[in-house]
């Protein structure tokens, strides 16, 4: 077989047509013995070894006899991962899981101290204990407790019914024009919020009415502060209580708190062993300037039975 029908042979293999053809006379010969060649037996023809395609330039084009079906791959089936036993979570005892007071997980408030926790507080204890106190309904949301003040080692304890809008806005007890007042009424015998005097109101919170003004306390609201003023009395070390209007006076003495006032005037009466006065309060003077002289009269009885001053 010549060298151009062996080639003609390889293309027709590799599908590709006879890239050129002889003209004229050498068509015809290469016409016959590209025939001959195409009817001889393919199991006559010598075997001829595996040619390797000789790389050529990409096509812009793709040819139609290019194969567009991609060769089937075996799927390779990984095995499923090892499963890693997991201890359980320790069971949570319903006695030691912390309550809550709504969805959001907050801790409800401590309960409130007990008269005997009170008892037994210190100064800075104290006054925690008022600022967290919940022993009333003056303590829910929107309270701004006064505290006493004044001389903590004391020869007087100064005693006033309920706190103020003036007291919560100035925070502390007996504020404003009424607590000028009472500064000179101090002065007269001596004394001062200052140095030997220590002031504080029975109820800590101010009682409010629905309108937003003041309004008298409840002997419940009473009774719920009382063991605060009774611990200010024992810390202070006060050897002389005086009383400012009606509502301290009856509350300590554990009379009524719509009693009038003029029972408990001009006697000295007894608080947990310290004695007690009372007097009108210097609000109450400042609206009837002629009661100053029976005020007077009260700071004169005080003095009068101060162990200390005696």
């Amino acid at each position: 077989m010549s060298t151009s029908a062996r080639d003609s042979v390889f293309l027709q293999e590799m599908g590709i047509g006879p890239l050129w053809t002889l003209r004229d006379g050498a068509a015809g010969v290469a016409d016959e013995a590209y025939s001959d060649e195409l009817a001889a037996p393919a199991q006559q023809a010598a075997p001829q070894p595996a040619a390797v395609p000789v790389p050529t330039a990409v096509p812009t084009a793709v040819p139609s006899s290019v194969p567009t079906a991609m060769p089937t791959i075996a799927a390779v089936v990984m095995p499923p991962p090892p499963v890693v036993a997991r201890a359980a979570p320790p069971a949570v005892s319903p006695a030691t899981s912390p309550a809550t007071d709504s969805a959001w997980g907050e801790e409800p408030p401590a309960p409130p101290p007990t008269d005997d926790e009170i008892a037994a507080m210190d100064w800075a204890q104290l006054k925690n204990a008022i600022a967290n106190c919940t022993r009333c309904g003056l303590c829910k949301g929107g309270r701004k407790p006064v505290y006493g003040n004044g001389a903590q080692q004391a020869h007087w304890l100064v005693a006033a019914g309920a706190s103020t809008a003036s007291d919560e806005k100035a925070r502390q007890p007996v504020s404003g024009e009424p607590g000028k007042l009472l500064a000179n009424m101090l002065a007269a015998v001596d004394l001062s919020r200052e140095s030997n005097v220590y002031v504080t109101n029975l109820i800590k919170c101010r009682p409010t009415s629905a309108n937003g003004g003041d309004r008298a306390p409840s002997a419940e609201e009473a009774l719920a502060c009382r063991p605060y003023l009774d611990r200010e009395l024992a810390l202070s070390g006060a050897s002389m209580v005086l009383t400012l209007g009606q509502i301290a006076a009856n509350a300590l003495r554990g009379k009524p708190l719509q009693e009038a006032l003029a029972g408990a005037r001009g006697q000295v009466h007894e608080l947990a062993g310290v004695k007690l006065v009372a007097t009108l309060h210097p609000g109450e003077l400042l609206r009837r300037g002629a009661d100053k002289a029976l005020a007077w009269a009260d700071l004169c009885l005080a003095r009068e039975h101060d162990e200390r001053r005696a």
